[in-house]
């Protein structure tokens, strides 16, 4: 496999020469920045409008609605969404909204139809969206029939997962958006031959940024986990990759901690690392061993004090693991229930807490440091759409 970027291996080393002398990749410069983003509906606006109304983000993977008509519903920032599987295995996503009176058409959170059908009246819709039938349509006169499909947002489906625009008069080019470094980076996972086979989602009392933040910051390890992933990770070493929009780090595992002192040679110490990819604007998918988790967070359509967290596991299937279906199960269970002890914890309490701090009326202002160098690719990034004219 042809690598993309700074070759593995050597990444691994620069992050090992850091571990040595207790440095880090470090961004050119500190960044201050203002509580009132985390709480201001004004800002929280412009944010859902310019960085979730102009690019794509993803909401699945596509093995979570693997036949034509499986669907799930979504609150997204700007449009409460239905997206399900098409006849011709592409993906739709269709504001979930009956052009007739309002109504939303479909209620469950998941499942497979048909047809979607209005509870108010029971006007019905195929599923890519199409008006069906207005029902008793004698008596209702002509309601130009063309206008009043369900309306329908930007859908690309890459790379296993399904990326949504969340405005309708938006166009989505997933490739252009992922530029050829991180798009070719996608591709080497071959995430499209694998599934999820767990989704959790937590909706929390912490702006989205917030966040999304935390699972980008290498510095507060020992501080925050030193019961849990300090005892595994460093802290403050990071061998980082800047694609723009994206990014890429590696931290290293303790178990790297022999090669400390004596040289590794040749040796492949892939194992004694974890890679993290920011897929900007929202997403972290990080590397495991044996499998993939990819946390996306997501704003409140109204609230900036609110947000969404969702975590998904994507590994091989049952098939391709080798694993009898009960050890395959219980080995994600164990996983999963590992992580959200961590969030809940560890993690949630902090962010809770710094929200409510950044309402304060005289909360002062803060600063990124240069080590916290994939916070302010975020901060850039996230910077750059909110400022577009």
């Amino acid at each position: 496999m042809t690598e993309v970027g700074i070759p593995t291996e050597e990444r691994i080393r620069r992050a090992l020469d850091h571990l040595r002398n207790d440095t880090t990749d470090e961004y050119e410069h500190l960044t201050w920045f203002e509580p009132n983003e985390f709480v201001d509906p004004a800002v929280a606006k412009l944010e859902r409008d310019r960085v979730f109304g102009r690019v794509p983000t993803i909401v699945a993977h596509g093995s979570e609605i693997p036949k034509p008509g499986d669907f799930f519903t979504l609150q997204m920032p700007r449009n409460n969404v239905i997206v399900v599987r098409q006849r011709d295995g592409s993906v739709k996503t269709l504001v979930n909204q009956c052009r007739h009176r309002g109504a939303m058409v479909e209620k469950e959170e998941k499942g497979r139809c048909r047809l979607f059908s209005c509870p108010y009246h029971r006007w019905s819709y195929d599923t890519d969206g199409t008006l069906r039938t207005i029902t008793r349509d004698n008596t209702f006169g002509d309601a130009d029939r063309d206008n009043r499909n369900l309306v329908q947002l930007p859908t690309e489906e890459r790379h296993g997962f399904i990326w949504v625009v969340d405005d309708a008069d938006a166009s989505i080019d997933v490739a252009d958006w992922l530029g050829p470094e991180m798009d070719a980076i996608l591709a080497s996972h071959d995430l499209g031959s694998k599934v999820t086979t767990r989704v959790n989602v937590f909706e929390e009392p912490v702006n989205w940024k917030l966040m999304q933040d935390a699972f980008l910051d290498g510095y507060h390890i020992q501080y925050a986990h030193p019961n849990t992933a300090a005892k595994h990770i460093h802290t403050n070493v990071m061998a980082f990759e800047d694609f723009g929009h994206h990014c890429r780090f590696m931290n290293l595992r303790k178990t790297i901690d022999r090669w400390i002192e004596e040289d590794p040679g040749d040796r492949d110490l892939v194992e004694h690392t974890t890679e993290t990819h920011f897929l900007g604007p929202n997403s972290t998918l990080l590397r495991q061993p044996d499998h993939y988790q990819l946390l996306t967070f997501r704003p409140h359509p109204t609230d900036p004090q609110q947000s969404r967290m969702e975590i998904r596991l994507i590994c091989p299937t049952v098939e391709d693991s080798g694993l009898t279906e009960e050890r395959y199960n219980r080995l994600w269970d164990k996983n999963v229930e590992i992580l959200i002890a961590v969030l809940h914890n560890e993690d949630f309490p902090i962010l809770r807490d710094s929200q409510r701090a950044m309402a304060s009326a005289n909360a002062g202002n803060m600063v990124l440091g240069r080590n916290e160098v994939a916070n302010q690719v975020f901060r850039r990034e996230v910077q750059k759409l909110v400022g577009q004219d």
